[in-house]
């Protein structure tokens, strides 16, 4: 019976590569098609890879903790359900690897080798991915070496590449050299070139509870880091008078449900206001390559979306500024339900070109939120809440109870300065203060 290979699927414009976390089906298993057989897990999200057909799950062509390539075969399935099974060795071997770009084998999935494992985070804060780690291992490379070989990815990550450009340059020796001696600076001043600052070893104490952070917990960390070391962040403020918006959801919101079968929150209007914003002022919606700026023909944005275990996730709503509110309601309901029961697909939290979080949900009245990388810029809503406000009547001004809320706007100061990212939360803020109570629902 005819066999065919299982390959990692694309998963989201970003991701190349998943690691592979748990097996769910054994060789010899019946398979029924659209039914997981593998747990993975990319710098993204975890999620799950079908069987494309009934058959029998004939071989895994990969181990757990291997780290699999995009479009690579991880597994071989049979045509038809009653196919027979094949012996399976009780190793399985990876598959051979492909020569690098320096003649170098990749090291995609092979098996760690004995030597010292490599963190995924290094003294000085530079994150190693899961490629990158494997070959360090495997060529007996240095958490020293790593941190000291400059890094062309974003933020100054360590690629493939050059890792695989270092290691003839070696030499015999896998040592760092030696720091320069200081030599005295003009006027008899000595000088030295500032290390990075390493983190305080803490002690705990008495009574003290260790925990260690989950595997997504430690990504958020990492991205979090990264984002303040590539983006000088700059927060602008506006505080937002929403009273007609609260009144006409409070109208609406009832013959809504019932019409539509979902929920009005304030988020999609938030994104529909934001999404109108960014196509009138298109330098918000950029991205950073090195000296060029990249502006984003596609409005995706990113809603922050806190989960039961208390980590973070951005799910993306793509072309957000095609969609009126009813479609940005049912996505903004779905992608946060799906969020809670950690059943999102990778590419559903990919390609964001601009983000907001809702810190009112936690009833702060304003945040500074952290840059999502690649990305320039990050809008925070902050909670409603009646406070006293002066008006302005034809009669003269006067003090009533108004619904206000602050605007926080963090923006990437290499590209987007003070002007740009003041008057983009400035209009946000006007056209959620304009909402019309007759506004169509």
């Amino acid at each position: 019976m005819a066999q065919k290979e299982i390959l990692l699927p694309k998963m989201g414009e970003s991701v190349a590569e998943a690691t592979i976390i748990k097996w769910l089906k054994n060789e010899g298993d019946h398979v029924a098609a659209d039914e997981p057989i593998v747990e993975i897990a990319t710098d993204k999200v975890d999620s799950e890879v079908p069987a494309p057909h009934d058959g029998v799950l004939v071989k895994r062509l990969v181990g757990e903790g291997d780290v699999v390539k995009v479009g690579q075969p991880i597994a071989a399935i049979s045509a038809g359900a009653d196919a027979p099974v094949t012996p399976a060795p009780a190793a399985v071997a990876a598959p051979a690897p492909a020569p690098g770009s320096n003649g170098q084998p990749a090291t995609a999935v092979a098996a760690p080798s004995a030597g010292q494992a490599v963190a995924r985070t290094g003294p000085g804060g530079k994150f190693f991915s899961p490629l990158v780690r494997n070959i360090a291992q495997q060529e007996g490379v240095s958490m020293s070496e790593l941190e000291a070989i400059a890094g062309s990815g974003e933020g100054g990550r360590v690629t493939k590449k050059d890792i695989l450009d270092y290691l003839p340059r070696r030499g015999a020796s896998a040592t760092v050299p030696a720091p320069a001696p200081v030599v005295p600076a003009a006027g008899g001043a000595a000088t030295a070139a500032k290390a990075e600052p390493a983190p305080p070893k803490l002690q705990p104490g008495p009574g003290d509870e260790l925990i260690e952070m989950d595997r997504m917990r430690k990504l958020i960390a990492e991205h979090m880091v990264m984002s303040k070391r590539t983006s000088p962040h700059v927060t602008s403020f506006v505080e937002a008078d929403v009273t007609n918006l609260v009144l006409w959801r409070e109208k609406v919101k009832n013959t809504f449900e019932k019409r539509e079968g979902e929920k009005l929150t304030f988020t999609p209007i938030f994104i529909m206001a934001i999404a109108q914003a960014i196509k009138e002022m298109p330098m918000i919606n950029v991205q950073v390559d090195g000296h060029t700026i990249i502006r984003k023909k596609d409005i995706n944005i990113g809603m922050a979306a806190a989960l039961p275990t208390g980590n973070l996730i951005v799910p993306v709503i793509k072309n957000a500024d095609q969609l009126n509110l009813v479609g940005l309601a049912r996505k903004v309901n779905d992608l946060a339900r799906r969020a809670r029961e950690n059943k999102l697909q990778p590419d559903e939290i990919s390609g964001g070109t601009y983000t907001i979080t809702n810190v009112g949900t936690f009833g702060n009245v304003l945040g500074t939120p952290v840059i999502n990388q690649p990305q320039v810029a990050i809008m925070a809503t902050g909670a409603i809440r009646k406070k006293p406000a002066v008006l302005e009547t034809p009669t003269g001004d006067v003090i009533a109870v108004r619904h206000m809320m602050f605007l926080s706007h963090s923006y990437d100061h290499r590209v987007v300065d003070g002007a740009l990212g003041g008057r983009f939360v400035r209009r946000v803020a006007d056209i959620l203060e304009a909402w019309s109570l007759d506004h169509d629902a």
